[in-house]
């Protein structure tokens, strides 16, 4: 079956359709080696070669959605690491061509989400669509109800507040704590950062959910295949464009001199 080029290089990972769309009108793509300007030009991903700015298009398989149950001392990273550092690449073992879906700390361990199909990755790591990531961090201290409520609405990092979050005391171990954090983004260290910045220092950190999913029965350093049913609560998650809410400017109410109360 032919489908649109714009969306073959966007399912691959690559762009956007809006900005494949225009890599095809600038003369940066080639299918079959020719050159191809056309919009609309159909092609089959089974079958033809395609190049977007030089670089081959994978052509099309099976979709590949894998959970993996990350250790500490892992990066998240597709290459190989130049200081000899393990990768989460070697602990999966499958024919398919997989990357994380966003990342986890060398030393943050849990749920990290691993996929083939580039397009819905990029869906779900956008915050507009609201996936939830949740934590069960352990800090130094127990924070009290004032700190609670300033992470929740959001911390300054770089300038920019981060976007509002749950969060709440899972229990309390000596003079420490354990917070359960529920985000919507993920800013690069993002939840060491804002608890460093209400003064409450990580000592441990773990994804416990992404989405629906989470990691029962995955002992640590194991993976598994998604399930058809979990493939699809991933999808209806990101199927419709939020629609953003505007503020409404209501207009100051004027009392006339009639309605005034005379002092």
């Amino acid at each position: 079956m032919k489908i649109r080029l714009q969306k073959v290089i966007a399912d691959a990972g690559l762009a956007s359709r809006r900005e494949a769309e225009r890599w095809i009108a600038e003369g940066r793509v080639k299918v079959n080696g020719n050159v191809v300007t056309k919009p609309g030009t159909c092609v089959d991903p089974l079958s033809d070669e395609v190049r977007a700015r030089g670089k081959l298009v994978p052509r099309a398989q099976e979709r590949v959605f894998i959970l993996l149950n990350k250790p500490a001392d892992y990066l998240t990273t597709m290459g190989a690491d130049e200081r000899g550092r393990k990768t989460v690449m070697d602990l999966i073992k499958v024919p398919a061509r997989v990357f994380p879906v966003g990342r986890l700390d060398y030393n943050t361990q849990g749920a990290l989400l691993m996929t083939s199909d580039g397009a819905l990755a990029k869906k779900l790591l956008d915050p507009k669509y609201r996936v939830p990531r949740t934590y069960l961090v352990k800090v130094r201290g127990i924070p009290d109800d004032k700190t609670l409520r300033r992470l929740s609405r959001g911390v300054a990092l770089d300038n920019q507040s981060t976007a509002p979050l749950g969060v709440e005391v899972d229990r309390v171990s000596g003079k420490n704590c354990f917070l359960k954090m529920k985000m919507f983004e993920g800013k690069n260290r993002h939840v060491k950062r804002i608890c460093e910045a209400v003064r409450h220092e990580v000592i441990r950190l773990k994804r416990t959910h992404f989405g629906n999913l989470n990691l029962n029965g995955l002992p640590l350093g194991a993976y598994r295949f998604l399930s058809p049913r979990e493939i699809k609560s991933l999808e209806l998650m990101v199927s419709k464009e939020p629609v953003e809410k505007k503020t409404v400017r209501r207009r100051p109410v004027i009392k006339s001199k009639r309605t005034q109360t005379k002092r």
